[in-house]
């Protein structure tokens, strides 16, 4: 099933996970606004999105309708017409702030603000934004046009106008949203990160190979990729400061990154998206 006409969603951020939030949209006939830093990254992202466009319909992840119209620009003013705008930035809570502010300030009230965070809590990020009422979470899992499931977040202060618009526009998109109350790392965060750490850690102490470990996982457990393989596919430094903040706001300290994560994003082995994390992918575009 398609997009509604009405649905002209802004996503703010064309990286690994606002690219495929686009294309997702896209891909079931969405018109979606990409806004991005510069120009450079504008036309990355605008390269993300037809690469994993194709994708999705080799995966047959798409219905059969025309595909919606991309808007890429630098200009976060675009995204002022936007019927729900999904901010897919930096996993950073203080930069994550400072944006919805700015779009808080832009789009008409009522407008969804969605932050698009594998942890950061709600209401955190409620204290920057003029309506907390207008404003969620989501946690897409990568890539988004292909996982149905959407982790969706409801802070203590969002509407459930809010709420309700933005499963409707998830329904619409063929996604299956899954509510969960406000916490540090919700849920998925909460339960896959440390365990990604600790299988992290079994290779830093020689305990197993990343070979193994994942092996383990997939034929005993039924993990479908293995832990290491789902940390490339997240990325080393997107996992590394979510863990960081884990650990803060739980007060755990297992759940810090353990020194071989640490070791691994220093160099810039971040995992797929640069061709080599726990396992190596070969030229990235």
């Amino acid at each position: 099933m398609g997009g509604q006409a009405q649905d002209r969603p802004a996503v703010i951020g064309g990286g690994v996970m606002g690219s495929a939030i686009t294309a997702m949209a896209l891909g079931h006939g969405v018109p979606v606004t990409l806004v991005e830093i510069d120009g450079e990254a504008v036309e990355l992202a605008k390269r993300r999105v037809a690469q994993q466009l194709r994708h999705g319909r080799l995966m047959g992840a798409f219905p059969d309708v025309a595909e919606g119209e991309l808007t890429a620009t630098t200009d976060l003013g675009a995204a002022k017409d936007a019927t729900a705008v999904i901010e897919a930035i930096i996993e950073d809570d203080k930069v994550k702030a400072t944006v919805l502010g700015e779009l808080a300030a832009l789009v008409a009230p009522g407008t969804p603000l969605i932050s698009n965070t594998s942890g950061i809590p709600v209401d955190e990020l409620a204290e920057a934004v003029e309506r907390p009422a207008d404003l969620l979470a989501t946690h897409f899992m990568n890539p988004a046009y292909l996982i149905p499931n959407v982790e969706v977040v409801r802070g203590p202060r969002t509407d459930q106008s809010t709420l309700d618009a933005v499963l409707g526009l998830l329904e619409r998109l063929s996604r299956k949203p899954i509510v969960v109350r406000d916490s540090p790392g919700f849920v998925t965060s909460r339960l896959l990160h440390p365990m990604i750490n600790d299988a992290a850690r079994l290779v830093e102490e020689g305990t197993a190979s990343v070979e193994a470990v994942d092996e383990l996982m997939q034929g005993c457990l039924g993990h479908p990729t293995g832990p290491l393989r789902t940390a490339d596919l997240i990325g080393l430094d997107n996992l590394a400061d979510a863990l960081r903040a884990l650990a803060e706001r739980t007060g755990d300290p297992r759940h810090a990154p353990c020194a071989l994560l640490q070791s691994k994003v220093a160099d810039g082995h971040l995992g797929r998206k640069t061709g080599r994390g726990f396992y190596e992918y070969g030229k990235v575009f």
